[in-house]
């Protein structure tokens, strides 16, 4: 289980930019967190994977709160930001393996799992390949498997389908869905509303750094999309 309890970010001259937010998600549930964008999404996402750090409240994994474990906590995530930064001079392949050595993989199970997903994304060809040589939607293909790889309990993703084709999109869905059936967490983030209407049990509404919807997307009017939906909350807390 994931649990987010309280957390609270300042910027710099003191706004908020998360305001005391209180997430659950639990053991095999696709969490889909929304909001228009400088809502604060990024932040909590990176406050989550350890990138930024929060003035008050917890995250906790499991039985690991990140303030107090972070190595170990660390050990048990991947994130899949929405612009991967990726080592553009090492070939594809040194690449995966170097991310295999920091969690310790080991080189069967590395090596099955690189060649599983490099198959079904179809990049295997150009795993000899540098990254610079690399299409935007083929870096993306390469930031999915190493996120992959190493079979983590909770997987963030940021805006994970931008450049991807629509037989990638179909098999990332596919894995998202079956990463899930194993017991495992799926925090997800999207502009593209009708993916996470399809993907996700749940669904958090972020505006002006506070939470303004938490549940299941069943408990939403059933004449209503999640775009309408999204559109009609989020104008009114604008005029509240």
């Amino acid at each position: 289980m994931l649990e987010i309890l309280n957390v609270t970010k300042k910027y710099k001259n003191g706004a908020l930019a998360n305001d005391n937010i209180s997430i659950r998600v639990n053991d095999g549930e696709i969490y889909g967190f929304i909001g228009p964008n400088g809502a604060g999404k990024s932040t909590l996402i990176k406050s989550i994977v350890g990138l930024h750090s929060f003035d008050s409240g917890s995250i906790k994994l499991d039985n690991l709160t990140l303030k107090d474990n972070q190595i170990d906590f660390k050990k048990k995530i991947a994130y899949i930001p929405d612009n991967p930064d990726l080592y553009e001079n090492v070939k594809a392949i040194n690449y995966l393996n170097f991310i295999a050595d920091v969690f310790d993989i080991d080189k069967e199970k590395r090596t099955n799992l690189i060649f599983k997903y490099a198959d079904l994304f179809e990049i295997r060809d150009s795993l000899n390949m540098p990254i610079k040589s690399f299409s935007h939607g083929m870096k993306q293909k390469l930031a999915i498997i190493s996120a992959l790889i190493h079979e983590p309990k909770l997987l963030i993703m940021d805006e994970p389908f931008v450049g991807l084709d629509p037989k990638s999109s179909y098999d990332l869905k596919q894995i998202m869905q079956e990463f899930v059936a194993e017991g495992r967490i799926i925090f997800f983030s999207s502009h593209v509303l009708e993916v996470v209407e399809k993907l996700c049990d749940h669904i958090g509404i972020i505006n002006a750094g506070k939470i303004v919807y938490d549940g299941s997307f069943s408990k939403i009017n059933a004449d209503k999309s999640l775009e309408d939906f999204f559109l009609e909350l989020t104008e009114n807390e604008k005029h509240n």
